[in-house]
C-alpha cells in the first residue's frame, strides 16, 4: 500500500493518505513534547519503538475481540490502519494515582484505586484538553449515550486485557490514554496507539517509570525507560 499525502501531522505521528481511500498510514515520530507541547525534544528510536508496542498491542487486543483500526505494519515507523472518524475525546482509564489524578485529590502516586475509572477528556489543543463528563460529551454533540457506553465497556475491557499481559511481565499498568472512532457503519473502534508515549507503565517491584514520565520529569534516559518496555513485551 503506497502513502500519499499528509493529511494530518500531530505532536507524534503523521497521517498519510494512501492509494486506498479507505486506509490511510500512521508514520511514527521520534519528536517528544510534554505539558501540552510545552517541553519538547527527541527519543531516539521512540517512532519505530511506539509502533512494535502498539502493533503488539492492537494484534493481541484484535484477537480478545476489541475492534481497532490496526491493518498492517509495512514499515518500521509506518502503521497502516483503517481510516475512521474519530471522536474528540481522549479516554483516560486510571487503576493507580499518579500524574494529574494525584495532584488532583492530593494522594501520594502509587496509591491504588478501589476501583478502575474512566475520564474523558475533550480532545482540543487550544484548550488544553479539558475534563468533563458525559453530559459535557452529549450536549456539545461530541457523542451519543449510546457511543459514550459503548466507549467505556472498550475502554475497561482493554484495561482488564493489558493489566493481564502486562503483569506477566512485571509491570502495573498505573494508567493509559485511548481514542476512539467511528468506521463507515457507525461502529465505535480502537484507534490511535497504545505506547510508553500515552501509557504509565511502572516496574511492579522497584516502581520505576518505564514511559514518557522519564522524558516528562527528566528522570534518566528515556530510550533506555522505552527499549526496556518493548524487550519485555517482546522477549
Amino acid at each position: 500500500m503506497e502513502r500519499t499525502n499528509a493529511i494530518h501531522e500531530g505532536k507524534a505521528k503523521i497521517i498519510y493518505a494512501t492509494t486506498d481511500p479507505n486506509q490511510v498510514i500512521m508514520y511514527f515520530k521520534d519528536e517528544a513534547t510534554a505539558r501540552n507541547g510545552e517541553k519538547r525534544g527527541t527519543i531516539q528510536d521512540k517512532g519505530i519503538i511506539n509502533n512494535k508496542i502498539s502493533t503488539y498491542f492492537f494484534k493481541l487486543l484484535k484477537d480478545r475481540g476489541i475492534p481497532n483500526h490496526y491493518l498492517g505494519t509495512p514499515e518500521p515507523r509506518d502503521m497502516l490502519v483503517k481510516k475512521i472518524e474519530m471522536i474528540p475525546l481522549e479516554v483516560v482509564v486510571r487503576n493507580i494515582f499518579a500524574g494529574s489524578l494525584a495532584a488532583r485529590f492530593g494522594k501520594e502516586e502509587g496509591t491504588p484505586l478501589s476501583m478502575p475509572i474512566v475520564e474523558f477528556y475533550f480532545k482540543c489543543d487550544e484548550l488544553n484538553d479539558p475534563l468533563i463528563n458525559r453530559y459535557h460529551a452529549i450536549a456539545l454533540n461530541i457523542a451519543r449515550l449510546d457511543e459514550l457506553n459503548e466507549i467505556e465497556h472498550l475502554a475497561f475491557s482493554i484495561n482488564a486485557i493489558l493489566k493481564e499481559i502486562l503483569n506477566a511481565k512485571n509491570v502495573d499498568l498505573v494508567d493509559f490514554k485511548t481514542e476512539f472512532g467511528r468506521d463507515e457503519n457507525g461502529k465505535i473502534m480502537l484507534g490511535d496507539e497504545i505506547s510508553p508515549d500515552n501509557c504509565r507503565f511502572w516496574d511492579k517491584d522497584s516502581k520505576r517509570k518505564l514511559d514518557k514520565d522519564v522524558f516528562r520529569h527528566d528522570l534518566g534516559s528515556p530510550e533506555e525507560a522505552y527499549q526496556e518496555m518493548l524487550r519485555r513485551l517482546t522477549e
